[in-house]
């Protein structure tokens, strides 16, 4: 054949270069089945992507022992195709009515049905090839392949042409990828195809990460419904001059907007004055009178009234979770010096860890400096050096991340603190390995960076601060 592979072949390929493969029985198990070589399977679905397969074996059937094997080779394959669909702009499958019939009642009515068509080929405008082909791919080789590129487009095939499973796949996909960088896109992309757990677990994200969600890339490309509801959204765990920049940034891109939304959502006299003089006032959005008027409201006895809302956001309310039962001091411990605290956790759920909770002085006021660090497997996730004042009591104190660092399930993390101030300080004791703190359960093993004494049973590093 011809090397040159058609556009419908080259996004196939470029799917399969970019994603991690999983079988549908991998996400959905089932009844184990006897183990085949998929070797040869492979290698036909690798040969019949340019629509042009020739099997040589006249007997290619007793070559597999599955019915998904013998599925799999007819994947996209001219041999007993009776129907072929030109997809988006330039893609072209060859497909079984039959196959597809038994994989979605969307194509069962549509070749079986009352209205059935009997075209041999079928026009799809709105469904992007590689998506339409990962489709097929699920329905023909039980197999489904997803990546960052493709999935949205993958879901809207799926919903379409109702196939759950498939789409079930996609929305945990989006799940797992969900981060601060993206949440803002999958909101309004979840709204559009009515996934309420996925539009929940956004919005989980947006409110505890707020500033880096409005800073993302990808917030000024979302629709004007969802940036109403992000503006007008009481829980942004976010400065308001953040969220009014933003709005800023969204409006600069939909340049063929006449008004910009925040003029009217922003809780500009919620901003702290400085942060209002030197960017909303000058921003050129305000008239002379309403900037004039918020400074009067900031600063005069008798304020004005204003069209914008003074109160603040209620923002986020954040957990703590104490992992000991006591505390105490002595007069030989506890000393610093440079060394490090560290302790490793785990948690049930997603949370955001905001900041730890730390012991002060056993010895009266004093200050520390405290370099508070979180990694995973060794990576560097969030990390902030400040200081904070103790006052002498048993009490724990908070130093906070730039940002709430995002934690999954089900894996360790590594919590540290190097602090370094003149004088002893309280320390943990009676610690415990697992901690139930609202919904969220943490688990806790020592960890192999702590050289200065604390672990589970005893130490420093008493709170995790936590969204959930």
């Amino acid at each position: 054949g011809s090397s040159k592979l058609p556009p419908v072949c080259y996004e196939i390929i470029t799917l399969r270069s970019k994603k991690k493969k999983k079988m549908a029985a991998d996400i959905f198990p089932t009844k184990k089945s006897s183990s085949t070589s998929t070797t040869t399977v492979q290698q036909y679905q690798q040969n019949n992507l340019n629509n042009n397969n020739t099997i040589h074996n006249c007997n290619w059937q007793g070559l597999y022992s599955t019915i998904r094997e013998r599925n799999s080779v007819m994947f996209n394959n001219e041999l007993m195709a009776d129907v072929h669909f030109m997809v988006g702009q330039s893609g072209r499958t060859s497909d079984s009515r039959y196959v597809l019939a038994v994989g979605s009642s969307v194509f069962h009515a549509m070749f079986y049905g009352e209205l059935a068509e009997n075209k041999d080929e079928i026009r799809i405008p709105d469904v992007e090839p590689a998506a339409f082909l990962a489709m097929l791919k699920y329905i023909y080789c039980d197999e489904i392949d997803l990546s960052a590129d493709t999935v949205l487009a993958t879901l809207y095939a799926a919903k379409k042409y109702i196939v759950p499973h498939l789409a079930r796949a996609c929305v945990n996909f989006l799940e797992t990828s969900l981060s601060a960088k993206n949440a803002c896109v999958l909101l309004s992309q979840s709204c559009l195809f009515e996934e309420p757990e996925l539009t929940q677990r956004c919005w989980e994200v947006i409110d505890a990460q707020a500033e880096l969600a409005l800073r993302s890339e990808g917030f000024c490309d979302i629709d004007s419904q969802t940036l109403q509801s992000i503006l007008q959204r009481e829980t942004l765990n976010a400065k308001e001059i953040v969220v009014f920049e933003a709005a800023l940034s969204w409006a600069e891109a939909e340049c063929q907007r006449q008004e910009i939304t925040s003029s009217t959502d922003n809780k500009l006299p919620a901003m702290a004055l400085d942060d209002f003089a030197n960017s909303a006032a000058q921003s050129g959005v305000l008239t002379l009178n309403e900037t004039n008027d918020i400074f009067l409201w900031y600063t005069a006895a008798k304020k004005p009234e204003l069209q914008f809302v003074s109160q603040p956001r209620k923002g986020l309310a954040p957990q703590r979770c104490h992992r000991f039962q006591s505390c105490a001091y002595r007069s030989n411990q506890w000393r610093y010096r440079g060394r490090c605290d560290s302790i490793q956790f785990a948690v049930d759920k997603r949370v955001f860890i905001a900041g730890f909770g730390l012991y002060g002085s056993s010895c009266g006021s004093a200050e520390y400096s405290a370099k508070i660090e979180l990694k995973r497997q060794g990576v560097i996730l969030g990390q902030n050096l400040s200081k904070y004042f103790s006052d002498g009591s048993s009490n724990t104190f908070p130093v906070w991340f730039e940002y709430p660092v995002q934690i999954e399930p089900d894996t360790f993390y590594t919590a540290s603190v190097v602090l370094d101030g003149n004088e002893l300080s309280y320390f943990g004791q009676e610690g415990m390995t697992e901690v139930q703190c609202g919904k969220v359960t943490f688990q806790f093993q020592c960890s192999s960076d702590s050289t200065n004494g604390t672990g589970v049973q005893g130490g420093q590093i008493p709170e995790l601060i936590f969204y959930a």
